[in-house]
């Protein structure tokens, strides 16, 4: 049918240059069952239709699906569409403002043709999940996408922050990687005025513009920019911080804590608890309601506080 339908053949031929990179002549040739002659002929078509395919040297010559002036249709397969539908509707419950109104134009469009057999089982998702809406600030979408493009093209970026107590400083930064926790959204970034690299809340920094000039890549410390954002934010959580040692694994543990605590593994069934909190007592229920036997050797004012934790807990049965 291929090879007799020229409509059907063209659609093949798309799916195989978005499915990779670089295809030789011959090989989508023997894929499509046509000659050489005929693959060039189709190429030339969907250049016509608006799709930027670029020639590849080579011995055989081959070709390449690259970005255009405007964004051509696309040819998703079964699971890449219900993948994409899944992402759009739970798009809208996320920190980033900006963005609600234009996932659910594109869910439209996309829910507009989908095949039939596919919309129960993206029904059924929208009918079984309630997304749990973020308490966390809000990103602007533009912000996001202009420090994107930093990171991405290796840019410097200057742009004005506002610390924890309202305090507002001109930045000079080289950006290495966006990092979402779920609630907040970080940057993580080479500080050049302090020469040292630092973790930034989006929601908290302004990007001037234009875009400064290009830097070399430089290498993270130890770690990657999850465990660098996890250590930088657990390090602000309070004023009253401790090193619990868990009796559980460490995946266990990191289970039932915030993604800003850095858990530690020591083996396969202990691990240490990098926590902090506000007071010594927010911190030991936090504790105690992990459910996990620990020991902590202080603060002080924590122990004690464990302590009226237990008193309160027992008296109360």
């Amino acid at each position: 049918m291929t090879r007799r339908d020229p409509a059907a053949r063209l659609l093949r031929l798309l799916s195989l240059l978005q499915s990779r990179t670089d295809w030789p002549g011959p090989e989508l040739a023997d894929r499509l069952g046509v000659s050489t002659r005929t693959v060039r002929s189709d190429i030339e078509r969907l250049r016509n239709l608006g799709y930027p395919v670029a020639a590849t040297s080579g011995s055989a010559g081959g070709y390449r699906l690259g970005s255009g002036a405007r964004l051509p249709p696309l040819l998703l397969d079964d699971e890449e569409a219900v993948a994409v539908a899944i992402g759009l509707r739970t798009a809208t419950a996320q920190a980033v403002g900006g963005i609600e109104e234009t996932s659910l134009r594109a869910l439209a469009k996309l829910e507009q043709v989908l095949p039939a057999r596919l919309r129960p089982r993206v029904a059924a998702l929208a009918a079984s999940t309630v997304p749990l809406p973020g308490n966390g600030p809000v990103v602007d979408g533009d912000v996001l996408t202009t420090l994107a493009a930093a990171c991405r093209d290796r840019r410097r970026v200057r742009f004005d922050y506002r610390d924890h107590e309202g305090n507002i400083t001109l930045r000079d930064a080289e950006p290495h990687r966006l990092v979402s926790t779920g609630r907040r959204w970080y940057l993580v970034a080479w500080d050049v005025d302090r020469n040292d690299w630092r973790t930034f809340r989006i929601d908290r920094l302004r990007p001037r513009t234009p875009l400064g000039p290009s830097f070399p890549g430089r290498s993270l410390p130890p770690g990657d920019a999850i465990d660098f954002v996890t250590k930088g934010v657990a390090s602000t959580l309070g004023p009253c911080r401790t090193v619990a040692t868990v009796r559980a694994p460490a995946a266990a543990v990191s289970e039932r804590v915030p993604p800003v605590a850095r858990v530690e593994p020591l083996d396969d069934q202990r691990c240490l608890l990098h926590m902090g909190a506000a007071t010594p007592l927010t911190l030991a229920v936090y504790l105690a309601a992990l459910g996990l036997p620990f020991t902590v050797d202080g603060p002080p004012a924590l122990l004690e506080a464990l302590r009226q934790v237990s008193r309160h807990c027992a008296g109360a049965i």
